[in-house]
């Protein structure tokens, strides 16, 4: 056959199915009164005339391919895995992923939080709003982990879209913690930190929006590492909020947190557009040291607030660690801090649910990588399976859809401006001290939710443990949650925070911390 212009596409003079259908009279009247306008009946023929003209602008997105992520390693769909094969509930999807030869990575095995995409495998956010999905394409640090000889054994349950810290919102099963199977792993990365906890896979890959990786690192006894705002590239993965959304390590060990940041890590060609171009990822890992020499620990008397006494027992002696690998430890006070508790609220609530609802999980306004196909399968199931949401989720939409008609999220706002003081108490302390510290939760880790438990008591109960994390994600300050120690044989985590961009400093505290711990 001979190719010219008419062998592609449509031939001219002949139809296509419309990109953009434009209202009817009866709908763009509604729409009018929504927005508060009072239209006259030429006023409406006028404007439905407008919108007409822009199918043939709108349909030029038909015409082009759309870029998209790259998927370079073979794989199959896996599957679901049956109760045998799914300890603490942990995994959503089970599948095998073998990356390159030889690597970083080589021979170590992972997980992927369930709000990442992984091509060609099933994705549902730990929500039957997403269920179904299957992205094709792989978000930027899952091709960097298949690059360093990875091996991905499947997609790690979260919580429902991501909302709520405890483990049982999850659609499917609540996760269960690895040290008492009654008690909740934390969240909303919950798969991941019980896997690794409960050694069923090296290290696993998490995302923290007001605390969802260190607060499961924390109940699960493991290492977790929200990183600086914008040193690991969130491209490809579900957005809650640009301003939030982190993506970081979830490893048993400090040596693989350091190893699997400095794989992840890195300036990912504009496609995330918080990062600034001049990123330098050094080798972490080569970098630790267990001799704090010279360190200065600020203990945050603050991050004592409403503790429990075995967790803030448990926490004030671990500083013994700290002293013992030549660091010195000295209680500070940023009083900030408790209202930070307050001020994250209007952030994490309306511009959660900004992105959530309205954005169908995708960070309007923002150059870069836009997942198509996961939102427009979130818009769809946002329409068909809004009711089949946690009640932590619904009341989220409420509170959002609520400040945005009533007060045109002015409330926001204002705690966007207000963070910059917040970040600046932090930045104090820390011209001060090389790390600051606290417990990464006030409570040891609680009990599931019983069946008979009220719809307040469920919301309640989600959130609970929300209480020392979510400021930096809206500081952006790295953080990062070891283990601490046990009490009633349960883990008790501890927060280390550092300077931005100064992970080589943090994950040193923490490894020096770690090695006197365990006795080396």
């Amino acid at each position: 056959m001979t190719e010219n212009f008419e062998s592609y596409g449509v031939p001219n003079g002949y139809a296509k199915a419309p990109t953009f259908i434009p209202p009817n009279k009866c709908q763009l009247r509604k729409l009018a009164e929504n927005l508060g306008l009072e239209l006259s009946e030429e006023e409406l023929t006028a404007y439905r005339e407008r919108m007409l003209g822009l199918d043939e602008d709108y349909s030029v997105l038909d015409e082009l391919a759309e870029p998209t992520l790259p998927v370079n390693y073979p794989r199959t769909p896996g599957w679901r895995p049956k109760a045998d094969d799914n300890p603490f509930n942990g995994w959503y999807w089970r599948t095998d992923i073998q990356g390159a030869p030889s690597g970083k990575l080589a021979g170590k095995t992972l997980g992927i939080k369930d709000n990442t995409a992984v091509a060609g495998v099933p994705m549902m956010n730990g929500s039957r709003v997403l269920e179904g999905y299957m992205p094709e394409f792989d978000a930027t640090v899952v091709t960097r982990i298949l690059d360093a000889g990875g091996r991905i054994l499947g997609k790690t349950a979260s919580e429902d879209l991501c909302l709520g810290g405890s483990s049982f919102t999850n659609s499917k099963m609540p996760v269960l913690n690895p040290y008492d199977p009654t008690r909740s792993a934390g969240g909303t990365s919950a798969g991941s930190a019980a896997l690794v906890a409960g050694g069923q896979i090296d290290m696993a890959l998490g995302g923290d929006q007001g605390g969802s990786i260190r607060m499961p690192a924390s109940w699960c006894g493991i290492v977790g590492l929200k990183p600086t705002w914008g040193l690991v590239p969130y491209t490809g993965a579900s957005a809650m909020h640009p301003h939030l959304d982190h993506m970081g390590p979830m490893t048993r060990t400090v040596e693989d947190c350091a190893l699997l940041l400095e794989v992840t890590a890195g300036y990912d060609n504009g496609l995330d557009p918080r990062q600034p171009q001049n990123l330098v990822v050094p080798e972490y890992a080569k970098l630790l040291s267990a001799d704090l020499t010279d360190m200065n620990v600020g203990l945050v008397k603050e991050g004592f607030f409403k503790c429990e006494e075995q967790v803030t027992s448990t926490i004030r002696a671990s500083m013994q660690y700290f002293q013992a690998a030549g660091a010195k430890v000295q209680e500070i006070s940023i009083p900030l801090h408790i209202t930070g508790r307050k001020l994250v609220s209007p952030i994490l609530l309306e511009g959660c649910y900004e992105n959530i609802f309205n954005g169908a999980g995708s960070a309007f306004g923002f150059p870069g990588f836009y997942p198509t196909s996961m939102q427009e399968a979130q818009a769809r199931g946002l329409r068909t399976h809004f009711n089949d949401v946690s009640h932590t989720v619904k009341v989220n939409a409420l509170i959002g859809e609520y400040t945005k008609q009533r007060y045109n999220h002015i409330h926001y706002a204002k705690a966007m401006n207000c963070a910059r003081l917040l970040r600046q108490a932090y930045d104090d302390a820390l011209a001060n001290y090389d790390v600051i510290v606290m417990p990464t939760i006030h409570i040891l880790p609680a009990k599931l939710l019983e069946k008979k438990a009220s719809i307040i008591e469920s919301i309640e109960r989600s959130l609970e443990m929300i209480h020392n994390t979510p400021q930096f994600n809206v500081t952006h300050h790295p953080a990062l949650s070891i283990n601490a120690g046990f009490a009633d044989g349960l883990p008790v985590g501890l927060m280390i925070v550092g300077k931005h961009f100064d992970e080589a400093t943090l994950l040193k505290a923490a490894y020096g911390f770690q090695q006197n711990r365990d006795g080396h």
